[in-house]
């Protein structure tokens, strides 16, 4: 038996996230939770056949009730980027809202594993750790910045331009963080050997660092990506639901390397340095994080590849301080 809330189900990214985990066969209970609409959206998807229980949960009073005897919190709560705007931008407004709810996460399922998807996950994450830190519960395997959207986007822009490669088996790892030019695809470690020029890498890695400014353009204002966020979102929350289950899964994702100090040696040789938070592959266990798991082929990453590590871990430096200093002044 698993248990799910979803903290932000009613919005552009948790209503479709809700759906596709109301498919996810392994999960026994999903709880809904968010300030509005959250009931309709628990309604609509009930009547979905799978065997889940589904839950709705509105606004603060029933917060602490919607994250009780849960084994996975995951939060897209906050607001969405618009034209403009940088995940910077989204800052002030969206750490207070990632604040109070580890706080209840921390109070009543302080074992839960808690996957953060609200922008600027370089700053979520390290908010949420401080509240956990502060509650006295904090375990860095159990910590998680969603960036598996970056890897889907890796894997789909490959094949826009190579229609022979299989987007859906292709795997690019990519590390650093989760905006902008702290993303960065290791193209020369992809899973199949990718014969691309220079400029073609230097447009990919351009494309995969920006790829949510293509969306947040062509919805003229309307929000930013929310389905294909949903579907990355979707595929983590299974991967560490099957890694609860026994299963050997690996993941990218943007973790505290204290999670695992020797496998983090690797990346911080790599260009990560002395910083606590880096998005790595991860081999995920009934625990959270298992290990980090080593870039096969490290020696081969290029100059330009390890250029953009430097430039990433540069900003993700002022991006982590920002959420620590947040948390511990707030």
């Amino acid at each position: 038996m698993v248990s799910v809330a979803i903290l932000g189900a009613a919005g552009g990214i948790g209503q479709p996230l809700s759906l596709l985990l109301k498919l996810n066969t392994n999960i026994t209970k999903l709880h809904l939770y968010d300030i509005v609409n959250v009931p309709g959206v628990a309604a609509d998807i009930s009547h979905v056949a799978t065997n889940s229980e589904v839950k709705s949960f509105l606004s603060d009073k029933q917060l602490a009730e919607a994250v009780t005897d849960i084994d996975l919190a995951i939060i897209p709560a906050g607001v969405p980027r618009k034209p403009g705007m940088t995940r910077d931008d989204l800052f002030k407004i969206n750490a207070g809202i990632v604040k109070g709810l580890v706080e209840a996460i921390a109070e009543n399922s302080p074992k839960a594993i808690i996957a953060v998807i609200s922008n600027p996950v370089n700053s979520t994450v390290p908010i949420a750790a401080e509240v956990l830190k502060a509650k006295g519960v904090y375990d860095p395997k159990r910590l998680f910045g969603v960036t598996t959207l970056d890897v889907v986007r890796a894997s789909r822009f490959v094949r826009d331009i190579r229609p022979e490669v299989d987007a859906a088996t292709l795997r690019v790892p990519v590390i650093g963080g989760h905006s902008g030019t702290t993303i960065v695809p290791l193209l020369s470690l992809a899973s199949a050997k990718l014969e691309l020029s220079s400029k073609e890498i230097e447009e990919l890695t351009h494309r995969i660092q920006f790829g949510g400014d293509e969306v947040v353009a062509a919805k003229n204002g309307a929000g930013s990506a929310t389905l294909s966020m949903a579907y990355a979102g979707a595929r983590f929350a299974d991967s560490v639901i099957r890694a609860m289950k026994g299963e050997t899964v690996v993941e990218p994702t943007f973790i505290p390397l204290a999670a695992d100090p020797e496998g983090a040696k690797q990346i911080r040789e790599l260009g990560a340095g002395q910083l606590d938070y880096f998005a790595v592959p991860v081999e995920l266990g009934p625990q959270g994080v298992k290990a980090i798991v080593q870039l096969d082929g490290a020696d081969k990453v290029t100059d330009f590849e390890r250029k953009a590590v430097s430039v990433a871990a540069e900003a993700l430096s002022t991006n982590i301080n920002t959420g620590v200093n947040f948390a511990k002044s707030a």
